[in-house]
């Protein structure tokens, strides 16, 4: 008992050090909750429990309705569903349903909507608030003013990345910044083992309560089939912020794994493998990654586009030129994102194109190829090279940075071992 009221003195005390003196933050002092992943992923994930109501966060996706979004959320309320389609004000929902915006509701344990908020387009600071009173719904825009908090998790994988964020009640974004972050090291289709762990302290937004959108993750550890990944966001004065680990060396790899934030793989590099479609063996140079037809899909790396367009069995084609002789190819798509056009200039992560099924494909997936002077490598198992370091002469100013933010993800693994124990 004293071990881990230690523990927890310890934990709370770095959150003091390193964010007491940030302006406009409301430091989180809450409990922290040891979770088991039991179930695989929902579609929508919760961010908060209040009584017998809870709050959902979903990330709009590209061809998502307001009834779409209702269904993954869980929101079975025909009161509800009337109201967003007949209220002036609330149509702002359908005019404004961007790919990668946040929508959160909060909800009753039978489905009932009790409030919702989404950010608009207007500005930063601009939201509809759609909330629920005796006498019905009422819809409005507001200016309104957002608070930030600071939260630490951890949880314990017993199937999946995503199951296990769901229930520590870690937002969708929170999930996917991990998988971005830790995708160079590990390999979240095949590495993952159950018992892995992981612990982070990421900053949220609210409003009167209720949250409105995930910002970034500020450290993170993960812990796979036994060795130790950690990363800390550090941004220098003029510079460009980016992950690295505790001695300055870049998290970041020159590719990503994989270029989907949500997969699985359904078809492996293979020299021989039987095609579904031409009913014969043929060597597969490539991964296929089942996904929803619209699932957005991420440039690997850096790099210019050298093809874009329909190519043969390819289908919708999007070629990527990097430096280093090599080319990463994203084929079967179902269309391509604003802005790809040969010659033009991609970051790692830039959304390129969405999956579909054109092409020779027996239904929607992403085909993607990695290739090195023309020959295909494995995806999955080619050497990537890091990005580059922080240099020496801010090495002093990275460790005062960090130094706190070390602290407190120890403490956060030292109390998960002790209520283990």
């Amino acid at each position: 008992m004293g071990l881990m009221a230690g523990a927890t003195a310890l934990m709370l005390f770095g959150m003091v050090a390193a964010f007491g003196t940030a302006s406009n933050t409301v430091i989180y002092t809450g409990p922290l909750s040891e979770v088991v992943e039991q179930l695989a992923a929902p579609i929508a994930q919760p961010v908060a429990v209040d009584g017998d109501s809870h709050a959902r966060e979903l990330r709009i996706q590209r061809g998502d309705t307001v009834s779409a979004l209702l269904a993954k959320m869980n929101i079975r309320d025909a009161e509800a569903s009337t109201f967003l389609r007949n209220n002036r004000e609330a149509d702002a929902l359908f005019r404004q349903l961007v790919p990668g915006k946040t929508l959160t509701a909060k909800l009753t344990a039978d489905g009932e909507l009790q409030s919702l908020i989404f950010p608009l387009n207007g500005g930063k600071d601009t939201a509809l608030l759609i909330q629920r009173s005796p006498d019905g719904f009422a819809a409005s825009v507001q200016d309104i003013q957002f608070e930030s908090h600071i939260s630490l998790q951890t949880a314990v994988v017993r199937h999946s990345l995503f199951g296990a964020a769901d229930d520590a009640g870690m937002p969708d974004g929170v999930a996917v910044q991990l998988a971005d972050i830790f995708g160079g090291d590990i390999d979240f289709h095949r590495d993952l083992r159950r018992g892995d762990r992981f612990s982070v302290i990421y900053e949220t937004v609210s409003h009167l309560g209720k949250p409105v959108r995930t910002e970034r993750i500020l450290a993170a550890e993960f812990i796979n089939d036994g060795r130790t990944y950690r990363a800390f966001w550090y941004q220098p004065k003029n510079g460009t912020g980016g992950y690295y680990t505790e001695d300055g060396r870049s998290v970041k790899k020159a590719f990503l794994r994989s270029p989907l934030e949500f997969s699985r793989i359904s078809s492996g590099f293979s020299n021989a493998r039987y095609h579904p479609v031409l009913k014969e063996m043929r060597a597969h140079r490539g991964i296929d990654f089942a996904a929803p037809t619209g699932t957005r899909v991420k440039a690997a790396g850096d790099g210019i586009v050298d093809f874009v367009g329909v190519q043969g069995g390819y289908g919708k084609l999007v070629i990527l030129r990097h430096a280093g002789d090599k080319t990463t190819v994203y084929g079967h798509l179902s269309g391509f994102a604003a802005g790809t056009k040969k010659g033009a200039r991609v970051a790692q992560g830039d959304i390129i194109g969405y999956v579909g099924s054109t092409g020779m494909a027996t239904g929607p997936h992403l085909h993607y190829e990695f290739r090195v002077a023309g020959v295909h490598r494995n995806p999955l198992t080619v050497a990537l090279p890091t990005a580059t370091p922080l240099p020496q002469s801010q090495i002093p100013a990275f460790r005062d940075h960090t130094g706190d933010l070390m602290i407190q993800i120890s403490s956060i693994r030292n109390l998960q071992m002790v209520m283990l124990d």
